[in-house]
């Protein structure tokens, strides 16, 4: 099947982009790591700063391959705009006072990737996970140092309003004719509804936490329920959009993340 095939080619590409830039950000961040965090790859002397250069440029050129492949000419133009925006934030943006707009504009670019010409559909997600997305990353200045309560305050106010702008109705149902939904209709809207209140319930108790307590800890933990929120955030789009049964599978990656995350750290 053509479309399966598409949605497996631009999520590798997705995640080869995506890994490029972790790669990437070891290699940026080598100095001060060696600093802060010693026990980092490269400070630590497990993989070499060249190494990690090369993993970076590899996988980005791998993800760009994929992208054209899997979704053609237009695909190929986004990831290049998300292949750019992620060497954009770990080379030049990320220590800027541009930096959490500049990864949030990644993610929302991330999300454009698989809706190829009909990008305007899927700018609303994008939006929503760009906006959560620079809510975690100004937070995460905090992650070394501790911070101030403010990013944890702001991060709570995105999660709030994101909670209701994914549980809210489409307008195309608010203007069908008279309150007799479908039952396909009805079953769409409690899933949606259940879905952004698992990203509420995921990362709001870790960011007001860090609203009381800015400290490194508290912020470090907020962050990763953050990144993992991502997951129950794009399943309630999903499902909004008009696929809840897609939207609750996706959601069922939610346990698997928190799980490798225990493996690999999120942050």
């Amino acid at each position: 099947d053509l479309r399966v095939g598409r949605l497996v080619g631009l999520s590798a590409s997705s995640i080869c982009i995506y890994w490029a830039g972790m790669a990437l950000n070891d290699w940026a961040d080598r100095e001060l790591d060696a600093v802060e965090r010693p026990e980092r790859p490269i400070p630590s002397g497990r993989v070499s700063a060249q190494t990690a250069f090369n993993v970076a440029a590899g996988l980005t050129a791998g993800g760009l391959v994929l992208s054209a492949i899997s979704g053609g000419r237009s695909a190929l133009v986004t990831s290049t705009a998300l292949a750019a925006t992620a060497w954009t934030y770990d080379v030049v943006a990320k220590n800027t006072v541009a930096g959490p707009a500049v990864m949030a504009s990644a993610r929302a670019i991330d999300v454009l990737v698989g809706a190829g010409d009909q990008r305007r559909r899927a700018l609303a997600p994008a939006l929503a996970v760009g906006a959560h997305i620079l809510g975690v990353t100004t937070l995460s200045r905090g992650e070394v140092h501790g911070g101030t309560p403010i990013p944890a305050r702001l991060s709570l106010a995105v999660s709030a309003a994101l909670t209701a702008s994914a549980a809210g109705r489409r307008a195309s149902s608010a203007r069908s004719s008279g309150w007799s939904p479908t039952r396909r209709t009805t079953v769409s809207e409690v899933t949606t509804a259940a879905l952004a209140g698992w990203f509420a319930r995921s990362v709001v108790p870790a960011q007001a936490a860090a609203a009381k307590e800015p400290d490194a800890k508290h912020i470090r933990t907020a962050v990763g329920a953050g990144i993992h929120g991502l997951v129950p955030l794009q399943a309630a789009w999903v499902s909004r959009a008009g696929a809840p049964k897609l939207g609750a599978g996706l959601a069922l990656a939610f346990p698997l993340v928190k799980a490798l995350a225990k493996k690999v750290s999120s942050t």
